[in-house]
């Protein structure tokens, strides 16, 4: 089964624009989703898929950055997809719209074959899975622990808005109402669960900036790792929201190096507080998230 990944930004691109696709894969995202579903109209999906398979394998060296989102199983294009792609061996599968658990499932299955039939290791697929765009996946947010191949999960509130009949998923100053903070709170808890990435939904005004920052920067302290973009501009604010600052690598190195030195201490002093367990657990969280634990 593939560990968790570490990739703070996830660039979505149409799988039907070569153009499109080079151009984000020369970009600094951690993460081309190369899109088949949302972004590419149902007349040109035949099309697209081919042109996808072919820019994946032109980019050998490139592979591991090139995951594909894949249409979702309530419709007639999943299999079609996979076909097509598979050959091409993809960095990973995002797969959209689930209900649950068991449409990852299903994917593993799939997969499975397609590997095997294109001298591909069976299980070294990765997916990450879109949890939270149907009312009935947000009762199942807390199942994907052990799910195959299921290295991250994340959330949209589009499709979730659809499915439960909102004329809006915002309030009037902008704010994600309820129902929708709840997804992400969910979506959160049962990446912890599962012990994999928890990445943050799109930020669909893209000339914003600075609210992405803000908003970066907010879902990272409450334990986001990576966050989806839909503009190549996204993708710097993003990268640099999800690296910890060297301000912050040095006192997280600090609170290691005082537990260290104190070993089976259960809390201590620090600049006027006291520090316990979590804080050392939470520190060497950071460092290794930033490649220094």
């Amino acid at each position: 089964m593939p560990e968790a990944i570490t990739a703070r930004s996830w660039l979505f691109v149409p799988g039907d624009s070569e153009k499109k696709m080079a151009k984000a894969m020369q970009g600094p995202a951690d993460i081309v989703l190369i899109d088949l579903e949302d972004a590419v109209a149902p007349e040109n999906k035949a099309a697209a898929r081919p042109m996808v398979r072919d820019f994946i394998t032109a980019n050998p060296e490139q592979r591991h950055r090139l995951w594909v989102r894949i249409n979702p199983f309530d419709g007639p294009h999943t299999l079609l997809d996979l076909v097509a792609i598979m050959p091409a061996n993809p960095g990973g599968i995002m797969l959209p719209k689930v209900y649950g658990r068991a449409d990852v499932e299903r994917l593993d299955h799939c997969l499975s074959a397609l590997e095997v039939a294109n001298g591909i290791a069976e299980g070294s697929t990765p997916v990450i899975v879109l949890i939270t765009e149907t009312a009935e996946a947000m009762f199942r947010t807390g199942d994907y622990k052990g799910a195959p191949r299921v290295v991250a999960l994340t959330w949209g509130a589009e499709d979730l808005a659809d499915s439960v009949g909102a004329s809006a998923n915002r309030d009037d100053a902008g704010r994600y109402t309820f129902t929708y903070e709840l997804a992400r709170s969910l979506t959160l808890l049962g990446a912890a669960a599962a012990g994999v990435t928890p990445i943050e939904t799109i930020s669909a005004d893209y000339k914003d900036l600075d609210a992405l920052r803000l908003r970066a920067e907010a879902v990272r302290r409450d334990g986001y790792r990576g966050m989806l973009a839909i503009h190549p501009a996204q993708v710097e604010v993003i990268n640099a929201a999800f690296t910890p600052t060297e301000a912050e690598i040095a006192q997280a190195q600090e609170i290691v190096d005082i537990f260290a030195a104190n070993p089976g201490v259960g809390a201590i002093g620090y600049k006027g507080g006291m520090l316990d367990r979590p804080f050392l657990s939470r520190a060497q969280q950071l460092l290794k998230l930033a490649g220094r634990g």
